[in-house]
This record gives structure tokens, sequence and C-alpha cells, in this order.
């Protein structure tokens, strides 16, 4: 390139800028190799979500309360449709039969979804037990309402038709409730496993209404 000077004498030869070179950024195949896998990993994630949420089942719910130790009948349970429920271990609704007639080893709430650890195979009575019911007014009931699995004493009461020694009486017999009803008028059933040996004492003390229900444990 030239340029001319002021007094004629000619043309003179400048330096010229040589062009700037841009530097391009060099791409470590590390990263970009990072960069591709979680892409990759984040289509399989989504991919996964897609299918959990539209992969459902019919499984089995409680749809009426059942306390502990009552049986469970058909009417207890309602099936239901439940999205990505393999995680949840419920109940299938196709083993309802393997269900209905075993007891609850909970209690089983209403709108919870079942699960074979909330029933059970094991009867009430154990093997050095037998069942026993007391007729009881609504007064010596210890709690609005007994359940079964509840815990409770049996107290033996003074005689008060006799001269013994009052001392003789606070025998305490422990005892499990299986059921309790009330019928049409203000008394109340109560049925109870009773230790085997404790039977007879309790029968007799009954009888001459010398006994009292005390709550020790709810189920």
């Amino acid at each position: 390139m030239s340029l001319a000077t002021h007094n004629g004498t000619g043309s003179v030869d400048a330096p010229v800028s040589p062009p700037r070179v841009v530097r391009q950024r060099r791409v470590r195949p590390g990263l970009l190799g990072l960069a591709v896998l979680l892409i990759a990993l984040g289509g399989l994630g989504a991919a996964f979500a897609v299918t959990s949420v539209r992969a459902t089942g019919s499984y089995l719910a409680v749809a009426r309360p059942v306390e502990v130790g009552r049986e469970i009948s058909a009417t207890d349970l309602v099936t239901v449709q439940v999205a990505g429920g393999q995680g949840l271990r419920p109940v299938p609704a196709g083993r309802l039969d393997e269900v209905v007639g075993k007891r609850a080893a909970v209690k089983l709430v209403p709108g919870t979804l079942l699960t074979l650890g909330q029933v059970t195979d094991d009867p009430l009575l154990g093997p050095d037990q037998q069942q026993i019911a007391l007729g009881l007014k609504t007064a010596q009931v210890p709690a609005r309402q007994l359940h079964p699995g509840d815990k409770v004493l049996l107290i033996s009461t003074p005689d008060r038709s006799a001269n013994g020694d009052p001392a003789a009486a606070g025998t305490r017999f422990p005892a499990i409730v299986i059921d309790m009803v009330s019928p049409a008028n203000t008394d109340k059933v109560l049925y109870l496993a009773l230790s085997t040996r404790d039977v007879p004492a309790v029968v007799a003390l009954t009888a001459q209404a010398r006994i009292a229900v005390v709550l020790t444990e709810a189920a």
C-alpha cells in the first residue's frame, strides 16, 4: 500500500497491519463425551418416567374400617387402579380370594392400599387359651368401645355377702379382647381369650358378679 506525501516527492511505502487471527476454541474430547452421556441419560430417565406413569394395575384397597383380629370379607375391600403401584407392593386384585377369610393383623383404614403384611392366618386363641364371654353393664366397660386385640385385666372384687378377708380380693387375670357386641339393651357382651388355667376361677367370680375389667393396652 502507498501513501502520497504533501511535498510531491512521490509515494512512500508504509507497513500494513497484519490481519487478526481469531483462535478457535478447542473442544476437549472428555467434555464432549460427558455431554453426550448426560443427554443420553436424560432421555432414558424421561422414557422411564413416562413408562412408570403409564403402567397401571388393579390392586386391593380398604373400603371400610376393619379392626385388629376381625376376619376380612370381600365387602371390606375394593378394587382400585394405581399408576406405578409395583414399588408399593400392594395386593393385586386377582388375589382377592387369598385375602378373604384371613384376619387383620393391624387396623385397616379406608382409602389405603392393602398389603400382605396387614393380614394373618394366626388364630386369636393361643394354644393355652380358651374363650369366655362376660356380660357387663355399660358402666363396667373401661372404654366406650373395646376392640379385638386390646389387652385387659380381670380383677376380682371383694365378696360383700360374706365376712371373708377383703385382702383376698384383687387377683388379676390377664386377657385379650376377641370381640365386643352391644345387644338391644344397655348391656355389653365381651368375648375374651383367657389362659386355660384361669378359666374356672374367672367363671366362678363372674357368677358372683365379682369381676372388674381394666384396659391395660389398646391394640
